[in-house]
Parts: structure tokens; C-alpha cells; sequence
């Protein structure tokens, strides 16, 4: 049984639901997840465009975190710590392409344990993740050979990989995430575990 997930690093409610679907993965260990990116701002001038401005947009988006943090499990999100950062709010394709560069070098298990350890610098220690210093560190961390993940972080193909995953979200009609596909169902949002299992349960029979 194979589930698509799809998710962007700048994502607040793609963090909250991460632990979620690894749960469900442990305790399904038939399940497969495919990780597919979905950019919510791709270039750096996204953020101003779909706001007004820069600053604007980082007020709205910090909102959502806030919200996203009240449903989380752990209460990981810090707002305020991002607030008073003094950078840009990221955008999404340095970071959707480190995590290709993940998944070139492990696979699929890479591109999560990546995604999920650049979330955490992105949405715990409101770091910036457009940064390449900041994806190469990320990178060491989890323990990916990182001279090889710094070539393929500025590949071709790790940008062909990324708009792939994208057109076949727009192929979909998916337009929003954290979103998960299975056996033709989508279950969208950031759902609690109970409601993520029953889904799972109700779609593989």
C-alpha cells in the first residue's frame, strides 16, 4: 500500500501532521509513504506578491504557525522567535530541492528524515532555510554525504524532480497541503492521529 504525501518545508500544518503519519507507518509497516513537494511560494518574490508585501506576508503566515502550533502535539512551533528574526521569510524551492538531493542519496526515508530535520530549523529554531549554509548543516546533521548533496542540491534534476512533483499535484487538483493520496482518496489537512488511522484503515480494504 503506497500513500503520497504531499508537503512543503515552509508548511506549519505539514510539521504538525509529519509525526502523525510516521506513527502510521510504524504501526502499518505494509504502508509506503512517497514524499512529493508542493511548493507554496517557489521564488523569493512569492511571499510579497501573495500579501502585499514581505512584511505582510510574514505577519499573516506567522498567524497560521500560531494556529498550527495549537494542534500540534508537541507545541514546537515557535512564532515569536521567528518574529523577531530579521531575514526574509523563506521561500519554498531551495528547500524542495535540498530535500530531493536527500532522497537521491537514501531514498525515500532521506527525503523525510531531511524534510523533517529542515522543518525543525525552519519552525523550532527559526533559522533560514533559503540559506545554503543552513541546508548543507541540515544535511551533516542527519549524516548524507554532504560535498555529494551540495552538487545535487544545485542539480537539474533536483529542480525536474521538484516540478515534476508539482505538475502532478495540478494533475490531481490538489491545491492545498499537508495533503496524503492513497488508493484514490485524499485525506487533506492536518488531521489527529485517530482520524488519520481511520482513513488509512478505510482505504486499504
Amino acid at each position: 500500500m503506497k500513500i503520497e504525501f504531499f508537503h512543503d518545508v515552509l508548511c506549519a500544518w505539514c510539521y504538525v501532521i509529519s509525526p502523525r503519519v510516521r506513527r502510521l507507518a510504524e504501526e502499518f509497516p505494509e504502508l509506503e509513504i512517497v514524499h512529493r513537494s508542493f511548493a507554496l511560494a517557489p521564488g523569493p518574490e512569492d511571499i510579497g506578491r501573495m500579501f502585499g508585501s514581505k512584511e505582510r506576508g510574514k505577519r499573516e503566515i506567522l498567524n497560521h504557525w500560531r494556529a498550527a502550533n495549537a494542534n500540534d502535539d508537541g507545541h514546537r512551533i515557535r512564532a515569536e522567535l521567528m518574529e523577531a528574526r530579521d531575514f526574509d521569510y523563506p521561500y519554498s524551492l531551495p528547500g524542495l530541492m535540498a530535500c530531493k538531493a536527500a532522497e537521491f542519496q537514501g531514498g525515500q526515508k532521506a527525503h523525510w528524515d531531511y524534510f523533517d530535520r529542515l522543518q525543525r530549523a525552519h519552525l523550532t529554531e527559526c533559522r533560514n532555510i533559503a540559506d545554503p549554509d543552513v541546508l548543507l548543516d541540515c544535511a551533516g546533521e542527519i549524516g548524507l554525504d554532504v560535498e555529494r548533496f551540495r552538487e545535487d542540491f544545485r542539480s537539474e534534476r533536483a529542480r525536474r524532480a521538484v516540478e515534476e512533483d508539482v505538475r502532478r499535484a495540478a494533475e490531481l487538483g490538489i491545491r492545498a497541503v499537508p495533503t496524503l493520496l492513497g488508493n484514490g482518496h485524499v485525506l487533506s489537512g492536518a488531521q489527529k492521529y485517530d482520524r488519520l488511522k481511520e482513513w488509512y484503515v478505510n482505504i486499504r480494504t
